[in-house]
């Protein structure tokens, strides 16, 4: 069974792998500092359409995130 604590750890580390800091991200998708911060710490997950435009924006495989890729 998938965890929501694997989905986040999974986005945590591609997060923190990107490069890209955390203003960076937020200022991409148009969010609040603050918000990408709790996406970072794993306090926040990001709503549907914010993941996968994160997904898309940052080139992260949202299938390796939810735990369904190889």
């Amino acid at each position: 069974m998938i965890t929501l604590e694997q989905i986040r750890s999974n986005l945590q580390e591609e997060l923190k792998t990107s490069g890209l800091s955390q203003s960076e991200i937020a200022r991409r998708l148009n969010l609040s500092s603050h918000t990408v911060h709790c996406y970072f710490h794993g306090q926040k997950m990001p709503a549907l359409d914010t993941f996968a435009n994160l997904c898309k924006e940052l080139d992260i495989d949202a299938l390796r995130i939810l735990c369904l890729g190889e």
